[in-house]
């Protein structure tokens, strides 16, 4: 990402922090950051566009903070934990601009379906990132379980003013523990051709 396109970032963010989503226009943003219409045109073409960068950035905080070597004493669940405590950790400076973007979101379907190729990405690549699988249709499933835990969790985090995010904490764990026990239910009763004879996957976001 070019420093032009940090900065129309930096300036959408703080716009619609203090103002909301809707009422802030790319005419808005382009002024704030001192740029011709075209030319923020040519860095993000709307406002869905600004939003997919703001979520590729923080994936790319979550990412650089993800040990190249995993701890073979960690489950799959615990990988997860810490990858998605350390998006909370990227996302907590910018509470005021995700409250603006949740609240659109609920309030247009059509922004929300805009969204979800971005957020899709977002949730592969913190499985990618905690080593869990996210590729063909077990990680489509595991992608929306962990969207839906996401989703579940950010409503606590929105309010957690906690020094060590312990409430989001709490309610991660807890979620991501029902995900694994849900996946060890299905694991009994799915099973798979496996040549080498190993354990059926269950497709959970913990698995």
């Amino acid at each position: 990402m070019t420093p032009a396109h940090e900065a129309a970032l930096d300036v959408f963010l703080g716009l619609i922090a203090d103002k909301d989503f809707a009422a802030v226009t790319l005419r808005d943003v382009a002024q704030a950051a001192n740029l011709g219409l075209a030319d923020l045109y040519r860095l993000y073409p709307d406002k869905v566009a600004l939003v997919a960068a703001f979520l590729a950035r923080v994936d790319a905080e979550v990412l650089a903070g993800t040990p190249r070597q995993s701890d073979p004493e960690e489950t799959a669940r615990d990988r997860l934990f810490d990858t998605m405590m350390r998006r909370y950790d990227a996302l907590r400076p910018h509470r005021a601009a995700l409250r603006a973007i949740h609240g659109a979101s609920r309030r247009d379907p059509l922004l929300l379906l805009a969204l979800a190729p971005a957020l899709r990405r977002s949730m592969a690549a913190m499985l990618e990132a905690a080593g869990v699988p996210s590729d063909g249709l077990p990680g489509a499933l595991r992608q929306n379980g962990l969207l839906a835990i996401h989703y579940a969790v950010s409503r606590v985090f929105d309010r957690d003013e906690t020094g060590d995010l312990s409430k989001t904490m709490s309610a991660l764990d807890s979620r991501l523990k029902t995900a694994e026990k849900w996946a060890q239910l299905v694991g009994k009763y799915v099973k798979r051709p496996d040549p080498k004879g190993s354990t059926p996957e269950a497709e959970s976001p913990a698995a």
